[in-house]
């Protein structure tokens, strides 16, 4: 049965000014630059010029949290509407020069471009210098293809059956794509066309020196003993290979010498992100000096040629229905203008205050270069009450910005840290004990690797007193493997 009744409800609605701020605020400084070109693109009203007389006033803009801020009226009537405040000064700078001013030499500086070629592009020019028929050379063509990044042959051979023949019009048999994959084999890097890790690393020890015991004893491990291998059961190995641990360690060696992944091996350079750092915090004496990147500071305008429209709009007598069309038009881009350029910097004075809040947190750590010891347990809380803005608000800062500092250059949100309580009661920071355990780690014997119980008890005797499964969840945060899997010959 249906029945209609009036019911009221209490709803949140983000307003557009709202979005694009949170949108901004997340961006990086190195996509920044993206983001305002996009926008200067799809809007005529808003222009990037730089306005010279630095020395006109600052225009203050009250620091505003994305979950406070304020909506506009977007219905407000055409007759509603004041040309004055789009009418600005050419001369005025909305951005004052507490900012650091590299931006020139930034610009200057020009990077080379490394050219080099794909292993697909490598395999393709030796493929061309084997003598093939049309129809093997297609069927081979199909196989390079095929290969994933790691150079690994992850497709089954009836789907490249069915790929010839659909796509290449033409039908090979299984024995034909095995025969021109063994040949794939033989091309360099070695281990290319393998279908899994042990075919990858059996191919690579087969291209080697075969008259070398030790050549001979490693393909009978790939071959026969992988799972042992990996696991480093090596008390097993020594068992069924009848060898000794001496013996068992040059053998293990020449496995370690071979390429899991040839297809790496085809890249002659490393793709690295580029962090372009968002803060900079300079020490003179015992003070701190914090900058925000100028790259932060675009200057940006709205269109002179779009505040004239309205001019001649208010002179004209005859408003006809098109011409407040097109006007009205005008009016969204300059409202859009202006809300980008007023997100613009609440951007800044948000980054600046957060950034100003964790840096007087961790001012000892700062201060003595990064000792770890001086970083005090911070959450995202912490900061949020002392900006006065909301937890998503700091989040949204530390989990994409950089800082950097006379020490290296550093996430912010690798500032933060939970507290870790001491037998004296002392608070300290959960990073404080990741790095006893790392120096635990690196300095134990790797023939009798530590278990998690040992390094717990060290850990109690060092006054940190925490569970295993604690030393065990932080040695997994940092990468590191289990005792069994650290152990070496």
């Amino acid at each position: 049965m249906l029945k209609q009744n009036l019911q009221q409800k209490l709803l949140q609605k983000l307003s557009p000014q709202q979005i694009q701020f949170i949108k901004l605020l997340q961006v990086p400084t190195v996509s920044l630059d993206t983001r305002i070109k996009e926008e200067l693109e799809d809007n005529p009203a808003l222009e990037d010029i730089s306005l010279a007389d630095m020395n006109d006033p600052v225009e203050e803009y009250p620091d505003k949290d994305p979950d406070d801020y304020k909506s506009e009226d977007s219905e407000e009537s055409f007759d509603e509407f004041n040309v004055d405040e789009y009418l600005q000064d050419d001369n005025v700078n909305d951005y004052g020069s507490k900012y650091d001013s590299n931006e020139e030499d930034e610009d200057k500086k020009e990077f080379p471009i490394a050219v080099s070629s794909t292993f697909f592009e490598n395999l393709q020019a030796q493929l061309d210098l084997v003598p093939l028929s049309d129809k093997e050379y297609l069927i081979a063509q199909q196989l390079i293809g095929s290969l994933d990044d790691d150079g690994y042959l992850r497709r089954h051979v009836p789907s490249l059956i069915d790929d010839l023949a659909f796509s290449q019009n033409v039908f090979a048999e299984e024995e034909e794509v095995e025969e021109m994959l063994k040949v794939i084999q033989t091309f360099d890097p070695a281990g290319m066309g393998a279908r899994d890790l042990q075919e990858c690393l059996l191919i690579q020890l087969r291209k080697k020196d075969q008259n070398n015991i030790n050549i001979q004893k490693a393909i009978l491990i790939v071959e026969h003993h992988l799972d042992e291998f990996t696991k480093k059961h090596y008390d097993k190995l020594e068992k069924s290979l009848n060898i000794n641990s001496e013996e068992l360690k040059d053998i293990v060696a020449e496995i370690l010498k071979l390429n899991p992944k040839p297809g790496d091996s085809g890249a002659s350079t490393v793709k690295q992100m580029q962090v372009i750092p968002d803060f900079h915090i300079a020490k003179n004496d015992d003070i701190l000096i914090l900058t925000l990147n100028s790259k932060n500071a675009p200057e940006l305008r709205v269109s002179k040629s779009y505040q004239e429209m309205f001019q001649h709009y208010e002179k004209t007598s005859d408003k006809d229905k098109k011409l407040k069309e097109a006007v009205q038009f005008v009016k969204q881009k300059l409202d859009s203008a202006k809300w980008f350029i007023d997100a613009i910097k609440q951007r800044q004075q948000t980054l600046l205050k957060t950034m100003n809040a964790i840096m007087n947190y961790q001012y000892d750590y700062f201060l003595f270069d990064g000792d770890e010891r001086y970083l005090k347990p911070m959450i995202l809380k912490d900061i949020a009450d002392r900006i006065g803005m909301d937890i998503s608000t700091v989040s949204r800062v530390a989990n994409s910005k950089y800082v950097q500092t006379e020490f290296g250059t550093y996430l912010l949100k690798s500032f933060f840290s939970e507290a870790i309580q001491t037998e004296s009661g002392e608070e300290v920071s959960n990073k404080e004990v990741k790095k006893i355990l790392e120096e635990c780690i690196g300095k134990e014997d790797k023939i009798r690797p530590l278990a998690d119980e040992k390094l717990t008890e060290i850990l109690k005797e060092k006054g940190y007193n925490i569970a295993r499964r604690t030393v065990a969840k932080y040695r997994e945060q940092m990468g590191i493997p289990v005792a069994r899997l650290r152990k070496e010959l």
